[in-house]
């Protein structure tokens, strides 16, 4: 399994400032092309394979454009020169939103890349001793979803509404006793032998070899889940035919067996879910 799968991927609300679109190929569409944005892995490896696969039998002229930072593709897309984009969750582009003034909104859900729970000496979150250490990432988007996380199994419970927004302040109920511990998201994998337990975000936990599928103990599903990564395009232009096109080619059967397939876990299609 590649142990970059998706550091790219927006799993956090931090915006990476500085980096600009990768090649020349940033000019709006022409014609019947839909020009769509995309982080490399993996948006752009599954818009790719649509292209390849299924685009043109669909009567689709998609060309994907391919960037190495999370603003630059929202900049991008309010001023015209994507059609749509792929690669955020709906949390950050409600965040972009709000601190950019822009008019973006989400088309369809496509796939996950899951938040989970790994421990070495239990396999189940609801056996874990009481008062066992469980790091969570100490970043307030992160912190928020690995404590939901643990409250979906029963073993805390968060005040009501609280969402994604939690902190350890918000746990109503720990039967256990458990000593929540936010540590630096980076520095999860590397204490995991320090602790009972810990809930790392995907590409951290694929940097340190683990595989979501077969380590975690606890693995984030795509059913209603906020942080699935979402087709994209500006207010007004989310109806157009090309973009309801491609909505429908990123939630079919075919493309929910390629990211199965080629991600084995490490991302979860939205469709079928």
């Amino acid at each position: 399994m590649r142990t970059s799968l998706i550091a790219a991927a927006a799993g956090s609300l931090a915006l990476t400032l500085g980096l600009t679109a990768c090649g020349a190929d940033t000019g709006g569409g022409s014609g019947d092309t839909l020009v769509v944005g995309a982080t490399p892995t993996p948006a752009g490896e599954v818009l790719a394979y649509i292209k390849d696969n299924l685009a043109e039998k669909a009567g689709l002229d998609l060309r994907i454009t391919e960037f190495t930072d999370y603003v630059t593709p929202n900049t991008a897309l309010q001023e015209g020169s994507l059609d749509a984009n792929l690669y955020q969750h709906t949390p950050y582009l409600e965040d972009f939103n709000a601190s950019k003034k822009t008019d973006l909104v989400p088309v369809t859900e496509v796939y996950l890349p899951p938040m989970g729970v790994y421990a070495k000496k239990t396999k189940d979150v609801r056996a874990l001793r009481p008062g066992a250490t469980v790091a969570v990432p100490n970043d307030t988007t992160n912190e928020g979803r690995a404590l939901q996380l643990l409250a979906s199994r029963g073993v805390i419970g968060l005040k009501k509404g609280v969402g994604g927004a939690a902190t350890p302040g918000d746990i109503t109920s720990n039967p256990k006793k458990l000593d929540i511990k936010p540590l630096d998201p980076a520095q999860l994998p590397r204490s995991l032998d320090d602790l009972d337990a810990a809930v790392i975000n995907n590409n951290y936990a694929l940097d340190a070899g683990l595989s979501p599928k077969k380590d975690a103990i606890l693995l984030e599903s795509p059913k209603g889940n906020p942080y699935n990564n979402v087709l994209a395009a500006k207010k007004g232009e989310q109806d157009d035919p090309r973009i309801a096109k491609l909505a429908e080619l990123l939630t079919s059967p075919e493309v929910e067996k390629f990211i199965e397939d080629e991600y084995q876990g490490s991302v979860l299609p939205v469709a079928g879910r």
